[in-house]
Formats: C-alpha cells, structure tokens, sequence
C-alpha cells in the first residue's frame, strides 16, 4: 500500500486524484494540502505543510509554483518522494527541483498522459528522419483558467526536438517583427478557451508534404491515473530524477 499526500486537492486535478484513487486497492490518499477544504474528504487536511503532521509514503503535486519552497522543504526533512505534475516553474525553481533530487527521488513531468509520452518520442523520431528540410510547429490549446502559456507539455515536446535538432530556436510571438521564418525555429502556439482539458498538435512542414502528430485528452483522469501510477512506482526509489520513461521502461 502507498499512502499519499496531495497538493491542490481541492482544486479539479485534485478531485479527479481523489475519485481515480477510490477504485484502487494499491494506494491511499491519507492527507491533502490546499488553500481551501475540500467537500467531504475521508483524509487529514491542512493549508500548508508547516500545519501537516501524516505518515505518507510519496506527495503527488498538482497545485502551483509558489508552493515549491514548502514541498521540498518537507519533503527533504522527512525523506518523501514527489511526483511534481505542477508547470510554470522558473528555470531557478527547476534547478531547486534538481538540487532536491540529490537527497530524495523525484519524478517530474509536465504531462503524465501515455499518449503525450508516446508523441514527444514519435517527434524525436520525425525530427530525426526530416532533418532541416522540415519546419516545426507545435500548437497547444488549453481551457480557459490555465494560467501558464505555453504549456509544460509543449515544451517537453519542443525539448525532446531540441536534443535531435540541437541549433533550434523556440520562437512564441511572431507579430513581434518582420522577417522569413528561419529553418532553426521551433514555433510554439498556446490557445486558450472554454473548458478544453488539453489538446497538443506537432506539424512537420515540408516543401510539399506536411505530417501532423497529435494528441487529445478528452478527461482529465488520464493525467490522474499517470500520476497514481507514478506514486506507486516512486515508493522505496533510491534519489534522483525519474520521468515517464522510466515508469514506461518498468511496465
């Protein structure tokens, strides 16, 4: 049994860790953490980490950047693994994320969907068959609370391209001046509006072929269950940083 901590568990990622964790027998979610309490919750609730007092076996973070400082604090102090599915970290709180990794395992991904793995090497794959020849764009569309643009998952996506296409350039905003698009240019696209739970497009633009990779999460359980299963996978990890891979490696 893996008992878990949530971070945002009043919040919709937090409901549906909560109703995806009541149909499994192999984990328990014993407390979560959140400005406000949630609606009829059968675990130990509490504002902050500094009011928590559980014994847990991993924390499950889907809350938000300025939370990281107390997480790994507690974290460090009492030995707990993460499974960090927060996005919209600053390349400093990344490198806080690192340096905590040296003393505790930490799983860090911003998409936690099979699917979404399975695209960002499918792009490693194309941008490796195409070469230069092909322009990349990738487009993302989100509902319309997301408070971070672009998405983690575009990124990681974009990222992945990078490590085979190393010159590559993200370009966000391209109103901001006038020139030919550079073969080195990766173009990043964020859409926000209504209730769209995630929605993730690569084009490859050739001189007379395109290839489109694609992906739609229609609920956001599949994230839920990623991450669940991330939990369950991160119990008794020797420290350092785990990603999907690894978790996909181990099946």
């Amino acid at each position: 049994m893996t008992n878990i901590i949530i971070t945002g568990c009043s919040g919709k990622m937090g409901a549906s860790l909560i109703a995806s964790a009541a149909n499994r027998d192999d984990l328990k979610i014993v407390a979560g953490i959140d400005l406000f309490e949630p609606k009829n919750a059968d675990f130990v609730y509490a504002k902050s980490f500094e009011e928590l007092s559980v014994d847990a076996d991993v924390i499950v973070d889907f809350s938000n950047p300025a939370l990281l400082d107390s997480m790994l604090k507690y974290a460090v102090a009492h030995k707990l693994p993460i499974v960090i599915c927060t996005t919209g970290f600053s390349e400093e709180q990344k490198n806080q994320i690192i340096e905590a990794s040296k003393t505790i395992p930490i799983f860090y991904s911003g998409n936690m969907s099979l699917g979404i793995n399975l695209i960002i090497e499918l792009a490693k794959k194309a941008a490796s068959v195409f070469g230069s020849d092909f322009d990349i764009e990738i487009i993302e569309q989100h509902h319309n609370q997301k408070l971070d643009a672009p998405s983690g998952t575009a990124l990681m996506i974009a990222d992945a391209v990078k490590t085979v296409r190393t010159d590559s350039e993200y370009v966000y905003d391209r109103h901001a001046y006038r020139k030919k698009r550079e073969h080195k240019e990766i173009g990043i696209h964020s859409v926000r509006g209504g209730n769209i739970v995630g929605e993730h497009e690569v084009i490859f633009a050739g001189q007379d072929e395109i290839l489109k990779i694609s992906h739609s999460a229609r609920s956001k359980a599949v994230f839920a269950v990623g991450a669940l299963n991330a939990a369950v996978y991160l119990k008794g990890k020797a420290p350092g940083m785990y990603d999907m891979s690894d978790l996909l490696s181990s099946k």
